[in-house]
């Protein structure tokens, strides 16, 4: 393509204005448009954004010439506007989580396909180039085999009365294990409950089963007195910790863990020895993720090629979002991906028999409690 891919940004609330800086900025492409109900908001933007027309349907804009649209509107409206911007053969970006549901995820992967469209979604973490030096770390081997992953993403809060702490917080860790370890989970398991509002869960907690005996753990808060961003990734040669907040070292690689007797009677005995060596910490170019997620996209359209953050990996996110938020209204009944409730309270984790690969549970149509309907952009 010689010219530039006419991108339109559909929401101008939290995440809208952040997209129109950096499409503005991607030299692949240019804002032809800003859709947004909320009249005040248009007005907001115009102020630094002048030259860029906006409207206040999706109607209307999809009566102009676009190439691609990008989706930044409460998770709830997903599915309606996703759903009809492919239809209207517009490539499309879509704010996490995907959609509100395993069933319409699913729906708006199969019509990208049909309609042979790029469907991406704005995973951004995936882009960061601390989550990209840790994937190739482990890629590498640095930290030999996975033992278990512990994430913690706590501050207080961003309360939101469509979704709960889960569906809003976790996407990005669930992300980025899903993108690290390329693999699909077997079962989870979560606990959660409200206190601003009681039928939207305010904090919980998460565990996922991998397989090959790996458990991640993700907590996720808006309670939080504090604003933690961390994970931690132990292996059996090393363990890595990923700091979002520490900006001169967000990455630390610690040689640290056990030694286990080499022989059969010292291993039977649990002999165990303890391994202290070096901390390194790599160097990490800043740089910008957004800038990097619409370049990508673009370059997508352009090259015919897959995006990182495809629909695909969107899909299981949410089907991870969903099971979490059937285990707890299960009181942490384990979820095995693709099958039920294994049983159900604190002690409920039963069998996860299902295989990593492969699973493709089409989930219930259930939304997670408290998503509400504003199809505003819609009329």
């Amino acid at each position: 393509m010689s010219s530039k891919l006419k991108v339109a940004v559909i929401g101008a609330g939290y995440w809208g204005p952040n997209l129109i800086r950096n499409f503005s900025a991607c030299p692949l492409t240019e804002v032809a448009a800003i859709c947004d109900a909320n009249p005040q908001r248009l007005e907001a933007i115009a102020r630094n954004y002048g030259h860029i027309r906006g409207v206040a349907s999706l109607d209307e804009l999809l009566e102009m010439p676009l190439d691609a649209v990008a989706i930044a509107t409460p998770v709830s409206t997903h599915f309606p506007i996703a759903s009809r911007c492919l239809e209207a053969g517009l490539h499309v970006l879509v704010e996490k989580p995907l959609a509100g549901t395993v069933k319409e995820s699913q729906a708006l992967v199969e019509l990208a396909s049909a309609r042979e469209r790029i469907l991406m979604v704005d995973h951004t973490y995936l882009f960061n180039n601390a989550v990209r030096r840790v994937k190739a770390l482990i890629d590498d081997g640095e930290l030999g085999d996975l033992y278990y992953v512990d994430s913690i993403r706590i501050n207080l809060g961003l309360f939101q009365r469509d979704i709960n702490v889960i569906w809003d917080l976790a996407p990005h860790d669930l992300s980025i294990v899903d993108y690290i370890l390329g693999g699909d989970a077997r079962s989870i398991s979560a606990w959660g409950c409200g206190h601003a509002e009681q039928d939207v869960e305010d904090m919980a907690y998460v565990n996922v089963d991998y397989g090959d005996r790996l458990m991640a753990n993700f907590h996720v808060n808006w309670l939080s007195p504090v604003k933690i961003r961390q994970m931690i990734f132990a292996g059996s040669r090393k363990s890595l910790v990923f700091n979002e907040l520490n900006s001169t070292e967000p990455i630390k690689v610690y040689d640290r863990g056990i030694e286990l007797g080499e022989g059969t009677a010292e291993r039977s005995r649990l002999l165990v020895g303890y391994r202290t060596g070096d901390v390194w910490s790599p160097y990490i170019d800043p740089g910008e993720a957004l800038q990097a997620v619409v370049s990508h996209f673009a370059t997508c359209i352009r090259d015919g090629e897959r995006p990182v953050s495809d629909g695909e990996l969107g899909l299981r996110v949410v089907r991870m979002l969903e099971a979490a938020s059937r285990s707890i209204k299960a009181q942490g009944g384990r979820v095995v991906l693709g099958g039920g409730v294994m049983g159900s309270g604190a002690n409920g984790y039963g069998d996860a028999r299902a295989e990593r690969s492969g699973q493709r549970d089409q989930g219930r149509a259930g939304r997670p409690a408290g998503t509400r309907r504003d199809h505003a952009l819609l009329r």
